[in-house]
This record gives structure tokens, C-alpha cells and sequence, in this order.
């Protein structure tokens, strides 16, 4: 069983490059499910309806979510009935939606969860206790366990790789936008990255306009990110092979593609 998870999806520009590249992914590596994390998929600010419908028809089952989640207010006439769609657990009990699903194809269910740090984060649940209570519920259905955190510090992504290894199939960071290459399965056969890293505009500040961002480190006065509508792009994911008996990791693999590293012609 093989897992795609992508990146960050930041803004049109890095909808349109999982658009150009999933379908060519799809082919050479053949993943059993595809996941991705669109909390950035609208303009660089949470997501909508369309953009969650647009991810389902490219072949993604499960789409995840982060700190931006309630950034785009359409959120909150959807998420209630989006089944594939899921927000960080974490969150409040009185929020809407959900923080994980069970999705079947063949004779697999994969469990996705979806947990946001609290280390430079805002001071949510503690994601460690939920991470417990989910993955213990999630064992008695399935063995196949997929996390996505979404978290500042490396220091408390790789304390959740330590604290689930062995429990779930994979934990892979997301939030802050650069791939690290730390990827590699935990001795007690969990799959690890600190983060996945972005998908948008290559020659950006993590997914937005560099200029301005500059502009506010230059004056510390308030600026607005905004993403670039056009330039080059980058994509940036991981393909993690599970034991089809054990649910514990074989591989993870990192994949990244711009102009300077080609997979494709």
C-alpha cells in the first residue's frame, strides 16, 4: 500500500501545479491514497467549497487542514458535510467539522488525523492527548493510521514521530513551507518528515509574494501576504509504502519538483 501526500497547496498558482503533476505521479508511483493539505489552497488563506470539490475530481481522497482553517468564512457552509475534508482535532470541541476519517478502497481503510502544534501556535488543545485518544480509537477499525501536523517547531513534530512510532503508519509535518530532509521510518517502523515542505510558487517567501515580505522585515510595518498569480512553481510531497500486513512503514520517500530538480521531462 503506498500513500501521495502533498505539501501546503498554496493559492491557484499551487492548484494548478498539483493539477499538472498528480496525474504523472499517479502513473509512476501508483498510490493506493492521495491526501493533501489545502488550507492554504484559497489565495493563500483557508479554502473553499469549489477548490475542495476541484481537489476530489484530480483523484485526492482526504484533504487536510491547519492554523488558516477558518480563514475563508465559505468554510463554515461546507465543512459540516464534506466528508474527505478534516481540521486540526485539537481544535475546541464546539468547532465545526471533524479531525479524522476512515476512507476505504479495495480491502484497505486508511485513517487520516489531523492535529495543529501549540509551541508559536495559538494555544489550542493539547494534540498529544488527542493524537492518544484517536489513534486508540482508530486501532480498532483499522491498522493503516496516517497523521498530518501541522505545527511550527521541529522540536514538537519530532516529538509527535517519537510518541506515535510504532502506533500509526506515518506522521508527516506540515505549516511552515520549506521540505526538510530528515525523512525516514522511526525504529519502531512509523514513517517520519518534519515537513513536507510546499507546493506554489517557487520563487516566492513560502508561497507569497517575496517583495512584500521583504518589505515588512525591511520596516516592520504591516503588510499584506499576497500570492503571486503567476511565475514559477515548485511541488513538494512524500510517498510513504506501508506493510499491507502490519500497517507499520516500509519507505518514505521525498519528492520535489522545480525548474532546478526535474522528475519529469
Amino acid at each position: 500500500m503506498k500513500i501521495l501526500f502533498i505539501g501546503d497547496v498554496v493559492g491557484e498558482p499551487g492548484r494548478k501545479t498539483v493539477a499538472e503533476y498528480l496525474p504523472k505521479l499517479k502513473v509512476k508511483y501508483h498510490p493506493t491514497f492521495t491526501i493533501v493539505n489545502g488550507e492554504n489552497a484559497a489565495a493563500g488563506k483557508g479554502i473553499t467549497e469549489k477548490i475542495y470539490r476541484q481537489f476530489l475530481e484530480l483523484g485526492v481522497q482526504i484533504i487536510t487542514m491547519g492554523n488558516h482553517t477558518w480563514d475563508n468564512k465559505d468554510i463554515f457552509e461546507f465543512i459540516d458535510h464534506a466528508k474527505y475534508l478534516i481540521r486540526p482535532a485539537n481544535f475546541p470541541e464546539n468547532n465545526p467539522g471533524k479531525g479524522i476519517v476512515y476512507v476505504k478502497i479495495n480491502s484497505f481503510e486508511l485513517a487520516v488525523i489531523n492535529l495543529q502544534g501549540r509551541t508559536f501556535l495559538p494555544p489550542i488543545d493539547c494534540p498529544f492527548q488527542k493524537a492518544e485518544q484517536l489513534v486508540n480509537e482508530a486501532k480498532k477499525r483499522t491498522p493503516y493510521i496516517f497523521v498530518d501536523f501541522h505545527a511550527e517547531a521541529t522540536s514538537e513534530k519530532q516529538a509527535m514521530g517519537w510518541f506515535l512510532d510504532g502506533r500509526v503508519s506515518a506522521v508527516v509535518g506540515t505549516h511552515t513551507h520549506v521540505q526538510t530532509a530528515d525523512n525516514r521510518v522511526l525504529p519502531g517502523g512509523t514513517a517520519f518528515i518534519t515537513d513536507v515542505g510546499m507546493t506554489g510558487i517557487y520563487d516566492s517567501i513560502l508561497g507569497v509574494n517575496k517583495e512584500t515580505v521583504l518589505r515588512k522585515f525591511l520596516t516592520n510595518l504591516p503588510s499584506r501576504f499576497d500570492v503571486p498569480k503567476h511565475g514559477r512553481t515548485q511541488f513538494c510531497g512524500v510517498v510513504v509504502e506501508i506493510n499491507d500486513k502490519t500497517g507499520l512503514a516500509k519507505n518514505i520517500e521525498r519528492i520535489i519538483l522545480n525548474d532546478d530538480q526535474r522528475l519529469f521531462n
